[in-house]
């Protein structure tokens, strides 16, 4: 019986072919520490010799990684051998050899591969191998379309990973929730299994799969929040957590799309207490930074979603130099329109068209103002946008108002 003399393994916490990899027993010093950290999901500081291969599987280092693989023919180098450049022919030489967990193993590594049309039977695995090949299970549901059995696996798999892998119980249960996401689940089950991912992973690890169940869970409590101050300030925790890990400097994109989204998050929330003022400078302020990385050439749609949103929270965040701000606004405003086609987007234009009449009025630029917004009148009556219209009149007649007030 092909035993693993290493438990628990970091089986499925990283993406493959480490994922995979079986680690050897080691008798340094260093393996106790590199394995607590792995199952953790970081990158330990320091390697026994014997992970070598390892470190630069997980590096990406496919060739670098089967050279530091020992050159003895014992059945876990040979699997490792096979996790990392293994054929169909060395699919079926394994397939003899094999039994156990081990073989458990290799079944799922060849599922995966493309070597077998199934994955392998369950056959007393435990713990996280167990895990790993109920997930393999719930990968082949997903292909027949099965996907309450896939529900199923998942939930058993995260049972059987969470009392010896709990960063392995989280990434299961985050896969579980994006299924669910796919194909129209219960929005609370949804949000629990979510949670549920974050919770398997202690906060002090700045793990990706928690950041990413954060980031989830706050759009979906966003999106529902429906204008309420308690599922708006959960949703700006969750963006928090996930800002923890996706910095700028290591995932720009990621970043600054949950930057734009915890800005909107806090513009979304009732202005009733004294502390929302704070609030929409925090959120100018990370529309500003989403937008220090969007770039109107590589991301258009993002920069000029980010820089609409800026200039709308500039215009009504309360400010110690509202002027100033309102300048910007306009600004903003002004070069959006330039980039805007009125003829494919009417709704957008006349939007911004709008926007900037309001910003201008507030400037005391009326007749400009005026003349932007019956532009934007005349865009959305084209479209037969008759609330809007209304808004649109409602800003003139201020106008009016003012300007008898002055006379």
């Amino acid at each position: 019986m092909n035993h693993l003399a290493v438990r628990p393994q970091p089986l499925g916490i990283f993406a493959l072919p480490a994922g995979y990899l079986v680690l050897p027993p080691s008798d340094k010093p260093a393996a106790g520490p590199a394995l607590a950290a792995l199952l953790r999901g970081e990158i330990p500081a320091e390697w026994p010799p014997e992970w070598r291969f390892y470190a630069h599987a997980l590096a990406g280092e496919v060739t670098a990684a089967l050279a530091a693989l020992p050159p003895s023919t014992d059945l876990v180098t040979r699997y490792n051998r096979y996790v990392l450049a293994g054929s169909h022919a060395d699919d079926l030489m394994l397939h003899t050899l094999l039994d156990g967990e081990l073989a458990c193993l290799q079944g799922v590594a060849a599922f995966t591969m493309g070597h077998r049309r199934e994955p392998p039977p369950l056959a007393g695995a435990t713990g996280e191998v167990r895990a790993l090949v109920l997930v393999a299970h719930a990968a082949a549901a997903i292909e027949q379309g099965d996907i309450p059995a896939a529900d199923r696996h998942f939930a058993e798999a995260i049972a059987a990973a969470a009392p010896v892998s709990p960063a392995l119980a989280g990434q299961i249960a985050l896969n579980r929730a994006e299924l669910a996401m796919q194909h129209g689940g219960e929005l609370a089950l949804i949000t629990r299994w979510l949670q549920q991912a974050i919770d398997y992973i202690p906060p002090e690890n700045l793990s990706e799969v928690r950041a990413r169940a954060a980031a989830q869970l706050g759009q979906l409590l966003q999106e529902h929040a429906n204008g309420q101050r308690g599922p708006l300030q959960a949703a700006v925790r969750c963006y928090q957590e996930a800002l923890r890990f996706y910095r700028r400097e290591t995932h720009p994109l990621e970043f600054a799309f949950i930057q734009n989204n915890l800005a909107l998050a806090y513009l979304a929330m009732p202005m009733t207490e004294a502390g929302d003022r704070l609030r929409g400078a925090i959120a100018v302020q990370a529309l500003r930074a989403a937008l220090s990385v969007y770039d109107p050439d590589q991301h258009p749609h993002e920069w000029t979603s980010a820089r609409l949103n800026l200039a709308n929270a500039l215009q009504y965040v309360h400010s110690a130099r509202p002027a100033e701000h309102l300048l910007e606004a306009v600004a903003i405003y002004e070069d959006l329109l330039q980039r805007r086609d009125p003829a494919a987007d009417p709704a957008g234009y006349a939007r911004i068209l709008a926007n900037l009449g309001n910003a201008l009025a507030h400037l005391g630029i009326f007749a400009e103002a005026r003349e932007r917004l019956l532009q934007a009148e005349q865009l959305f009556a084209q479209i037969g946008d008759e609330p809007a219209i209304m808004t649109v009149r409602e800003l003139l007649a201020n106008i009016d108002q003012h300007e008898a007030v002055g006379k």
